[in-house]
């Protein structure tokens, strides 16, 4: 079934109105054709492979099919028998319909967080592989029939007669009724003459059907009402279909109708991916008022019990909101925010130690939770290992400074800190500027042509300090590109427990640590990798929680003004990189100073995804309060009978 991309959405959205190719459609559809259609449609796509029945014909002419006949051995079909669905018909593509996605509540949900959300068909995963053998085994069963009918005519007509119950007919009504919803009203009359599906089959069974005809007929039709850039994939149809036919290659016959199948779903959801744009400014502003009456309906009908939300929330306003800070910023909504800024913390995830209740009032907001739950903590497992790895660094930076004092010659050892203004005053000639503070000198092991032993007692730079962010930051951007090599999984817990090795060894190689160390520190880094027990893993999470908190209240404050459209436009359109971005340095306008090499080191990963963070937590918040706050928290239900109709204009 086609389904939406991003966030494991189930439904589609049809256009209103089919339109021929305008400019915007064309612009729209260049977009969508960026990642090819053979991509988007792997299962039925034009380049794809022809496996099983359709490689047992290698012939090239009707002379060398009728010669090969002692080859194939078709298998026995009762004539009772069901015949096979085509894989893609008009009832798997009503889901497109406009009808179906006005109302439907999760899809109306989602389509507030996600800016590029558009559709596809459905390949993915085991319902994916289940769609792809059964579209395989209709195919394979067509070419067997379409070979039957060409080596032994009588015994074809002794299974299948002049009936329907077989593949062709089935497939033809199907890409009849598809094109049915494709072409205006107008159109539709044109149908009946171009492809009466009886005719053809009379036609068929006597051998004097013209396929060459009804290929350029379908085609002609597919590209009057297609995008252009899918002119190219229809001739490549017209091809296949017309070259099978003229040397009765029933592999190449069969590939043309599939390119037909794939093309009629490539444009349902053009004109559906299209649509959607449309309707998303209606479909934002009308959600708040939509899915209140969609779940007063589900309470009124007794389908969903409102008690154990109302429990939630009268228990977390005998935590919550004291803050005056958070009492300034989320007003009311002070409860609510401060429990949802915590919910999203590992250590309270349903994979955790702890058991935190989830209200159901969280239902079409199961993913979202997830993950900005996933990133978060991919954020703290981030800074325990620049931790462990600030530690490690200056364990052994001490140990390097201690070697690099023992390898200078004695005699100038024995000079004093006191005076080691003397061995810089060959340097300057301004006797003013080789005073320096004697704790702030550095040992350089690295000479050049004009060095002397005095000339390697140095001062630290700005240089110094700028290879040291330099090193920090490449550590972490190299970290997170590790992490992105890592195989996906439902956990990301699991994923970092997968890479503990991996990781270890990374940040050795930006040390200068003893290999004999190796088997150790991964110990260590995996003691606190995901492990809300460890006490430097909580540490690390109460400290982005504070930070997550503090931009939040910015957040909400900025955004509980706004409409629907308005919020949707500035979460969405001016979000920030994830927290899996790479390292940019740090923010121009930062005040505070970094005088030592911890905070030089985390500049490299300051924010750690936490405003991109609170932008969407703020989002899903804001439209959450707003559904849910006067119909279950703060509400008596008793009271609540009814939500004012507002039809929506579509």
């Amino acid at each position: 079934m086609s389904e939406p991309r991003p966030n494991s959405h189930d439904e589609q959205i049809q256009q209103k109105s089919t339109e021929t190719k305008t400019s915007s459609t064309e612009s729209e559809e260049q977009k969508y054709g960026q990642t090819g259609p053979r991509h988007l449609l792997p299962v039925h796509g034009v380049n794809a492979t022809t496996n099983g029945g359709l490689s047992r014909n290698p012939s090239t002419s009707s002379n060398a099919s009728r010669d090969s006949r002692i080859v194939f051995e078709f298998p026995q079909r009762s004539r009772s028998s069901r015949p096979l669905e085509p894989p893609v018909t008009k009832a798997t593509l009503s889901e497109l319909d406009v009808n179906k996605i006005i109302h439907n509540p999760k899809l109306r949900h989602d389509i507030n967080f996600d800016p590029d959300l558009h559709f596809r068909p459905n390949v993915d995963g085991e319902k994916g592989r289940r769609k792809q053998e059964k579209a395989n085994q209709f195919w394979n069963t067509l070419t067997e029939q379409l070979q039957l009918f060409i080596v032994d005519r009588d015994e074809f007509m002794n299974r299948y007669g002049q009936g329907e119950d077989w593949c062709l007919p089935q497939l033809l009504k199907s890409v009849k009724e598809i094109i049915q919803t494709l072409v205006p009203q107008r159109d539709r009359m044109y149908l009946d003459e171009g492809l009466n599906v009886e005719l053809i089959m009379q036609q068929f069974s006597r051998g004097i059907a013209d396929l060459e005809k009804l290929a350029s007929w379908l085609s002609g039709v597919l590209k009057s009402h297609c995008a252009p850039m899918r002119d190219e994939w229809v001739d490549e149809m017209y091809n296949q279909l017309t070259n099978g036919n003229k040397t009765n290659d029933m592999e190449e016959l069969v590939q043309g109708m599939r390119s037909l199948l794939s093309v009629l779903e490539a444009m349902k959801l053009d004109v559906a991916n299209h649509q959607i744009r449309c309707l998303r400014p209606i479909l934002i502003e009308d959600t708040v008022h939509f899915e209140q009456r969609f779940f007063l309906k589900k309470i009124q009908d007794r389908k969903m019990n409102p008690g154990s939300a109302q429990a939630w929330y009268l228990t977390m306003s005998q935590c919550y909101s004291h803050d005056p800070a958070s009492v300034q910023a989320f007003g009311e909504m002070g409860v609510f925010f401060e429990a949802l800024c915590r919910m999203i913390l590992p250590s309270t995830g349903p994979f955790s130690h702890s058991d935190t209740y989830v209200p159901d009032t969280f239902v079409f907001d199961e993913e979202r939770m997830a993950k900005l739950r996933s990133d978060m903590l991919d954020a703290i497992n981030l800074e325990i290992c620049m931790r462990l790895y600030e530690e490690l660094e200056r364990k052994y930076r001490y140990c390097d400074s201690m070697s690099s004092m023992s390898a200078i010659p004695t005699p100038f050892l024995s000079t004093p800190f006191s005076d080691a203004s003397g061995f810089l005053s060959s340097r300057t000639e301004d006797d003013d500027s080789a005073h320096s503070r004697p704790s702030s000198l550095i040992f350089s092991s690295a000479g050049s042509a004009h060095s002397s032993p005095r000339a390697s007692l140095i001062l630290p730079t700005a240089n110094r300090l700028e290879d040291q962010q330099t090193k920090s930051k490449n550590l972490y951007n190299s970290l997170v590109a590790l992490l992105q090599t890592s195989p996906s999984s439902s956990r990301s817990g699991t994923r970092w427990k997968a890479m503990k090795d991996s990781l270890a060894l990374q940040i050795f190689r930006f040390t200068n640590a003893p290999a004999q160390d190796l088997l150790q520190f991964e110990d260590e880094l995996d003691s606190h990798l995901s492990e809300p027990l460890s006490p430097l893993f909580r540490q690390v999470e109460e400290y982005y929680h504070h930070h997550l908190l503090v931009e939040l209240r910015q957040r909400v404050k900025d955004f509980k003004g706004l409409t629907g459209a308005a919020l949707f436009s500035v979460a969405t359109g001016g979000r920030l990189h994830g927290p899996n971005r790479a390292w940019d340095g740090p923010h121009e306008n930062m005040s505070r100073e970094r005088t030592s090499l911890e905070n030089a080191i985390r500049e490299a990963r300051e924010e750690g995804g936490v405003e991109d963070m609170a932008t969407r937590l703020a989002h899903m918040g804001l439209l959450h309060w707003r559904v849910w706050s006067h119909l279950v928290y703060a509400a008596d239900l008793e009271s609540i009978t009814t939500v004012p109709d507002m039809p929506m204009a579509i």
